[in-house]
C-alpha cells in the first residue's frame, strides 16, 4: 500500500518465493544429476540401469511443474512499476527460469519414454543410418552403412549391418507423398541411398525402415537414428583415442588407414582418406559400420566421462547432426518436438536451406558453404527476405586425375571429374510467398514446389575446382513474423562457419 515502494516490496517477495521454491524443487535432483549421479546414465558393459531413470522421471515432473508456477508467478509482475534496480534482474530471472523449465520439459518428457526405448517393455530394434557427408544429402550425407541395434532392458548390443548399395533398387517404389516425390522424384522411394533427399526426418526415417523390413522380413524395426562422421568426433571426445579391433575381421586391406581413430582424425578419415585406401564401394561401407561399432564399444563400456558424453549429444542434437524417429506415437511426440525430431515443420518461422549431391560421388568433403538470412523491407507494405547459399570448391585444380574415380565419378553420370554438381533447395516460413531466384546476381530460372504448408525454390549448380557461386531465394510476405529461424544441410563445416549473421536492408529500420 505504500506508493512507490509498495510494488517492489511484492516484487521482492515474489521473487524469493520463487526462488525459494525452484531451489527445494531442484534439490531432490541434486542426487540424480549431480557430478556423480551422472555416471548411473552412462552404459556399462553395454547396459544402462534402467531403474535411476525411472526414479528420476517423477522428479524431474515435479521439478518443471514447479518452476513453471514460478515463471508464471514473476511473469505477472509489471516491470515498470519498479524500480530500476529490481526491474533489471526480473527481466534476467524471468529469462533464466523460462530456459530451465524448456529444459526440465523436454528432460521430464525424455525421461518418461527411455526405459521403454530402451527395452524396458520388450526389446526393441533400432536402424542406424551411418550418413556421409562426402555425398550430401537433406539431412548430412549419404546413408551408405546401416547397422542396427537393439536395446533389451537396458543392455544395448549391435546385432546387424549391411550397406545401402546392396540393398538396390526397389521396384516398385514405396509410396511417398506427392509433394515430396514431386520435388524429389520417386528415387526417394526407390533407394536406401535417398531417402534422406527430403530434409524431413520422419519421411526418411519411416521410409528406411520400410525399405530395411522389406529386405529383412526377420527384423522388425522400432525406430531409426541418423548421425554423421561428426557426430562420432564429438564422441570421442568423451570416449578419448579408440582403437579400431573391427578391423581385423574385416575381408579387405585397409592400407594406410589409421588403427586408432580420435576426435582430431576421425573425419578425414572417414571422408576422404577411406576412398583413397579402399576402392570396393561395399567394403567402404563395412569399414564405417566396423568403425561404428568400435566406437559404440568404447561408448558403452562405462569407461566414458559422463558429462563429456552429454554435451557431445547436446552439441550433435544442436547442430542437427543427429536424428530420431520412433514408430510409437506417445515417443514419437516427445521426440518431434525436440531439435532430434527433424521436422520441417516447427512452431517458429523457419527458413531452411538444404543440399542434395548431383555428382553421383564424393565431393562434397570439398565444398565450403555459407548461407546468409537478408532481411529486405519494402515502402509497398511487404515484408521481403533474401537467403544466399555460397558454394565453393575446394578440390585441388587436378582433381580430375589425383582424386579416385569414386570421389570423382569419374564422368559416369554426366559430370565432369573434379567438378561438384549441387541442387540447392530454400524452405520458406508458412504464408510466405516465393518471389524469384537469382545465381550470381543474374535472375535465373528455379523450381517452385510446395512441401506441406511451405514454398519450396530449387536450383542446381555446377562448379569446377576454385569456382565459387551464390544462389539467391527471394521470398516475400504481408505478415511481419520477426526474424525467422535458420537451417541448413550439415556439412563437415561447424555450424558457425557455414551460418552467417542475418543483415537487414535500409528501409527496415528498428
Amino acid at each position: 500500500m505504500l506508493p512507490l515502494f509498495g510494488q517492489n516490496f511484492a516484487a521482492i517477495t515474489d521473487v524469493t518465493v520463487s526462488a525459494d521454491a525452484v531451489v527445494a524443487a531442484a534439490a531432490p535432483l541434486m542426487d540424480s544429476i549431480g557430478p556423480g549421479g551422472l555416471n548411473a546414465f552412462v552404459p556399462k558393459d553395454g547396459k544402462i540401469a534402467l531403474q535411476p531413470l525411472q526414479e528420476l522421471a517423477p522428479k524431474l515432473t515435479r521439478a518443471s511443474a514447479t518452476v513453471s508456477a514460478a515463471h508464471e508467478s514473476l511473469e505477472q509482475i509489471d516491470e515498470n512499476q519498479l524500480l530500476p534496480q529490481l526491474s533489471e534482474p526480473l527481466v534476467q530471472a524471468t529469462s533464466a527460469l523460462e530456459v530451465l523449465q524448456g529444459a526440465l520439459n523436454g528432460a521430464a518428457s525424455a525421461a518418461g519414454i527411455l526405459p521403454a526405448m530402451l527395452g524396458g517393455e520388450g526389446d526393441r530394434n533400432y536402424l542406424v543410418l551411418v550418413q556421409n557427408n562426402a555425398e550430401v544429402r537433406a539431412t548430412g550425407g549419404i546413408p551408405g552403412a546401416l547397422v542396427v541395434l537393439q536395446t533389451s532392458d537396458g543392455q544395448i548390443e549391435f546385432t546387424d549391418h549391411d550397406s545401402a548399395t546392396d540393398l538396390g533398387r526397389f521396384k516398385p517404389p514405396f509410396e511417398v507423398d506427392e509433394e515430396q516425390e514431386r520435388i524429389y522424384t520417386t528415387r526417394l522411394g526407390g533407394y536406401m541411398q535417398n531417402v534422406n533427399l527430403t530434409p524431413d526426418f520422419p519421411t526418411a526415417a519411416s521410409t528406411a525402415q520400410a525399405m530395411w523390413e522389406k529386405e529383412n522380413p526377420q527384423s522388425k524395426i522400432d525406430g531409426v537414428i541418423a548421425l554423421d562422421a561428426v557426430v562420432l568426433s564429438h564422441l570421442l571426445v568423451a570416449t578419448g583415442p579408440v582403437e579400431l579391433s573391427s578391423l581385423d575381421s574385416l575381408p579387405v586391406d585397409t592400407g594406410k588407414l589409421p588403427t586408432t581413430l580420435s576426435s582430431e582424425n576421425v573425419v578425414q578419415t572417414l571422408l576422404s582418406d577411406v576412398y583413397r585406401e579402399i576402392k570396393e564401394p561395399q567394403m567402404q561401407d563395412a569399414y564405417f559400420a566396423a568403425v561404428a561399432s568400435d566406437i559404440f564399444s568404447a561408448l558403452t563400456d562405462g569407461s566414458t566421462d559422463p558429462v563429456k558424453m552429454f554435451n557431445a549429444v547436446k552439441k550433435s542434437s544442436e547442430d542437427q547432426r543427429l536424428f530420431a524417429w520412433s514408430e510409437y506415437e506417445n515417443e514419437q511426440a516427445v521426440i518431434g518436438a525436440s531439435t532430434l525430431g527433424g521436422s520441417i515443420v516447427t512452431e517458429e518461422p523457419t527458413v531452411g536451406v538444404y543440399f542434395n549431391d548431383g555428382t553421383g560421388a564424393k565431393m562434397d568433403y570439398y565444398v565450403e558453404r555459407e548461407v546468409q538470412l537478408i532481411e529486405r523491407c519494402q515502402p509497398d507494405g511487404y515484408y521481403r527476405y533474401a537467403v544466399q547459399a555460397k558454394l565453393t570448391n575446394k578440390a585441388p585444380e587436378d582433381a580430375a586425375d589425383s582424386l579416385p574415380d569414386y570421389v570423382t565419378g569419374g564422368g559416369h553420370f554426366g559430370v565432369s571429374p573434379g567438378t561438384v554438381r549441387t541442387n540447392v533447395y530454400a524452405y520458406g516460413p508458412t504464408e510466405w510467398l516465393l518471389e524469384s531466384a537469382s545465381v550470381d546476381g543474374e535472375t535465373a530460372p528455379f523450381g517452385s514446389y510446395r512441401h506441406g504448408e511451405s514454398p519450396v525454390a530449387g536450383q542446381t549448380v555446377s562448379l569446377s575446382p576454385g569456382e565459387s557461386t551464390t544462389v539467391e531465394f527471394e521470398f516475400s510476405t504481408l505478415y511481419e513474423t520477426g526474424e525467422p529461424q535458420l537451417r541448413v544441410t550439415p556439412t563437415i563445416q561447424t555450424r558457425s562457419e557455414v551460418l552467417l549473421p542475418t543483415v537487414s536492408g535500409p528501409n527496415c529500420a528498428s
